[in-house]
């Protein structure tokens, strides 16, 4: 089966400091793949690297057989959520949602048959608040970054520590929501995540990252949360 996304020879140095080496790395269609890793580890210099925020310093990323840093041809069926620099701090949740419904070929009405499915992972905080985005909190701004990722059904979804600063009962539904993205819609999704609990419930594979090395690549069975609290107390 032909990867969707395939990694080659890749890596990224500051001032003669490597900070992510990966000379190969394939990713199934519909994977649930999980990045885990110590600050540092270059998590998010890979994510940033496959959404072409910055340019590798040599090898490349191919998504669906496209070059990344080389063509825009990826980005209708890609969506990312990173961090608050995403989102348009001026615009309320109900305008940025629409907005990126405009971006994505997205009706208004399909945007809110899509909100309308997330009513209690919004838990009454973000729809008809009157509020700009940039006086939410910091969980319900990830709230609003992760469902606005998945207007416009795409195929491909890249989430940067999705569980921080969220509440239990919102993790509980947002780990639903992977899975289910991940199983029944055939979404390839990547998750970067610091807790080794949330990261193995949700993904069959997990990549430990080490020094922007890849360390272990696991496919993620009962013993994996053991196997990954082992390596990172040693």
């Amino acid at each position: 089966m032909e990867p969707i996304i395939d990694v080659e020879n890749l890596s990224k140095t500051y001032n003669q400091n490597t900070v992510l080496e990966i000379s190969e790395l394939q990713i199934p269609k519909g994977q649930s793949f999980g990045l885990v890793g110590n600050n540092g580890a270059g998590k998010t210099t890979f994510f940033s690297l496959l959404l072409d925020l910055i340019q590798p310093s040599s090898g490349h990323i191919k998504n669906k057989n496209i070059v990344v840093s080389e063509s825009e041809d990826w980005k209708p069926f890609t969506s990312a959520f990173i961090d608050e620099s995403f989102l348009i701090g001026y615009l309320t949740a109900e305008e940025y949602f629409y907005f990126i419904g405009d971006l994505r070929n997205t009706s208004k009405t399909e945007v809110d048959a899509l909100l309308a499915e997330f009513e209690d992972f919004f838990h009454g905080e973000i729809l008809n608040q009157k509020k700009y985005l940039r006086d939410l909190s910091k969980g319900n701004q990830k709230k609003v970054g992760i469902v606005a990722a998945l207007i416009g059904n795409p195929e491909i979804i890249i989430l940067d520590e999705p569980f921080a600063n969220l509440d239990p009962t919102t993790q509980i539904r947002l780990k639903s929501i992977i899975k289910e993205l991940s199983a029944k819609k055939h979404v390839t999704i990547l998750v970067s995540s610091h807790d080794l609990l949330h990261v193995t419930e949700v993904c069959e594979r997990i990549v430990v990252l080490d020094k922007g090395e890849v360390v272990n690549d696991i496919k993620t069975s009962e013993a994996t949360l053991k196997e990954l609290e082992s390596y990172f107390n040693r």
